[in-house]
C-alpha cells in the first residue's frame, strides 16, 4: 500500500481480529458473515497489512461483529 494511511488500516485490521476473537469466530466464519472472501478477510488483519478496503466492507464487517463502526475505528 505504501500511503500515508497505511498506520491507519493496520489499527483497524488488528481492531477487526480484536473483536473477531472476542466473539469467538474464526476467519472463515467473520468473512461468510461479511460477505467477503476469507482472503480477503486475512489481508486485512494481516499485521503487514498492504491491503485498503472500502467504508462499505468496514459497515459489513463491524454489522458481522455486532459492534458500532466506530470501536474499528477508536
Amino acid at each position: 500500500m505504501g500511503t500515508k494511511h497505511s498506520d491507519k488500516y493496520k489499527k483497524i485490521g488488528n481492531r477487526i481480529k480484536f473483536y473477531r476473537n472476542k466473539n469467538k469466530l474464526s476467519q472463515a466464519e467473520l468473512a461468510i458473515k461479511a460477505g467477503i472472501s476469507k482472503s480477503y478477510l486475512s489481508k486485512i488483519e494481516a499485521e503487514n497489512c498492504d491491503k485498503s478496503f472500502s467504508l462499505e466492507v468496514l459497515f459489513d464487517i463491524a454489522d458481522a461483529l455486532e459492534i458500532p463502526i466506530i470501536k474499528l475505528l477508536e
